[in-house]
């Protein structure tokens, strides 16, 4: 079947087979490896892509049900020249050691960031539950997540960190 949608802003036409997974299409036939395959079955969050601005697992989703849609990759987060600022808060707070999970980390706190800047540390554990991670013990993550909310609107950054930490 062809499908067409949009990937990274860019529009795309694709003949996968319909039991064809979106993570598998990304990685497979348009070669962005940035969505990693872990579980298979929408547990670990690895894949996890935006599509239409909400995060997906797309091992649990069909290629051709992205036809007509927006879909967002890890690669797309970024431009060429540099890195977003969730992702310098990554690299700043070493939230990643291997990297397996953090293409799916990095875009489900994208949303949530861009959904709700002010979220605290509660709401980012939350939310990010689920994706798993075998590496980090997940502190830093959630003090890179904290640190990058100035970038998404967040006001009282300086305070807020304080107050979390007494």
């Amino acid at each position: 079947m062809t499908t067409r949608f949009d990937v990274n802003g860019k529009p795309v036409a694709v003949t996968v087979e319909p039991r064809m997974t979106l993570a598998d299409c990304l990685r497979h036939v348009l070669r962005l490896t940035g969505t990693h395959v872990g579980c298979e079955h929408g547990v670990c969050g690895a894949c996890t892509v935006l599509v239409d601005g909400a995060a997906v697992r797309s091992c649990l989703m069909l290629a051709v049900q992205a036809d007509g849609r927006q879909v967002t990759t890890v690669e797309g987060l970024s431009n060429d020249d540099d890195l977003t600022p969730l992702q310098k808060s990554f690299r700043k707070h070493h939230a990643l050691q291997c990297g397996f999970c953090t293409p799916g980390m990095i875009t489900t706190a994208h949303v949530l960031l861009s959904e709700e800047p002010d979220c605290d540390a509660a709401r980012v554990r939350e939310v990010l539950s689920g994706n798993l991670c075998r590496c980090t013990g997940y502190i830093s993550i959630v003090e890179a997540v904290l640190d990058a909310r100035a970038a998404y609107g967040h006001k009282d950054q300086a305070g807020e960190r304080a107050r979390e930490h007494r």
